[in-house]
């Protein structure tokens, strides 16, 4: 609300305001807003008289401006009247009549009975392909319809219990009654020289050919031909692989003792022992008792046979060299 213009106001100064300025602003500002929405001259009860005042024909009030009519037409008692003059011209208006719906004429035709037929079971001389052939009479048919014919499953009839291994051929033309053939539910051929209808106008006779797709049979297998045959060995056979080399030793061998130092063979004096080289550093040490392992228990074995020529106890121990003889005394007894 502009509280700075109101007549008696002061630029800068604004006071509260009072209701009927409140009013009187709201008032404003919904007659601005219809004006810009609603075009009242488009109103067929909106009338401006020769005082400058505004009047509704319809419910014979005067408005001071264009906002009081506004405000008037969004009252209660505006939209009583207007729906209250609906319904007096609803009821005075004439009866409009409906706009008819297109009609179609269903042809009802009385049914005179059953056409004549003949079924004639083919075969293909060459493929063995078999196909039906019917031939269908229609000699009182009614002028201006061929006859129609389609397939149906036998999930299709309610006469018989349904059975996957039959299919039906329908044959239909007025005045006749419908027929059909139980034919087995094969795949046909849809080739347009085995798949073909003919309707002879002169005659009156329809045709409908069409064949059955050739099936596969799958031949049982011999014990035969389920043998493998043997495969022979070619009459070169390869060389047998080569012996692998012996792996080098790990160890060098020891060296052979001094000559002097073995004894001669028959003078009873074992051989000193042979010392061994010293192990390489890259051998890790044997793995020492780890605390609270089990110990093995040393086993007493028996000693092993003497070799003659040594007295029992000293096996492995050479014996003592005797002393050598005195010097022999000079003579006369010094």
């Amino acid at each position: 609300m502009d509280f700075q213009h109101r007549p008696g106001g002061k630029t800068g100064v604004g006071g509260v305001a009072s209701a009927s300025d409140a009013n009187r602003d709201r008032r404003e500002r919904l007659r601005q807003l219809a004006l810009e929405t609603i075009d009242i001259t488009k109103d067929p009860y909106f009338m401006k008289n020769h005082l400058g005042s505004y009047e509704c024909k319809l419910c014979l009030t005067l408005h001071n401006n264009e906002g009081s009519y506004l405000a008037h037409t969004q009252g209660k008692k505006h939209q009583a009247n207007l729906a209250q003059r609906a319904a007096k011209e609803a009821k005075e208006a004439p009866a409009q009549p409906a706009p008819e719906k297109p009609r179609v004429d269903i042809k009802r035709f009385v049914k005179i009975g059953r056409p004549g037929y003949k079924v004639t079971k083919q075969r293909d001389p060459e493929t063995g392909q078999q196909s039906l052939l019917f031939q269908i009479d229609y000699p009182e048919i009614v002028d201006g319809i061929a006859p129609r014919h389609r397939f149906m499953a036998a999930y299709e009839q309610k006469i018989e219990p349904p059975d996957k291994r039959w299919q039906y051929i329908l044959f239909a033309a007025e005045p006749y009654e419908t027929i059909a053939f139980k034919v087995p539910s094969r795949e046909t051929d849809k080739d347009p020289k085995k798949f073909w209808t003919q309707w002879n106008k002169d005659t009156k006779q329809f045709f409908l050919q069409f064949a059955y797709k050739m099936e596969v049979k799958m031949l049982p297998i011999t014990p035969q031909q389920l043998s493998v045959p043997s495969q022979k060995l070619p009459a070169s056979l390869p060389p047998p692989p080569q012996s692998v080399p012996p792996a080098p030793a790990r160890f060098p061998p020891p060296p052979p003792p001094p000559q002097s130092a073995i004894a001669p063979p028959g003078s009873g004096i074992a051989p000193p022992p042979v010392s061994m080289p010293p192990l390489p550093g890259n051998i890790p040490p044997p793995p020492s008792s780890l605390p609270g392992a089990p110990r093995m228990p040393m086993m007493n074995m028996p000693p092993g046979p003497v070799p003659p020529g040594l007295p029992s106890g000293q096996v492995g121990v050479p014996p003592p060299v005797p002393p050598p003889p005195p010097p022999p005394s000079a003579p006369g007894g010094l």
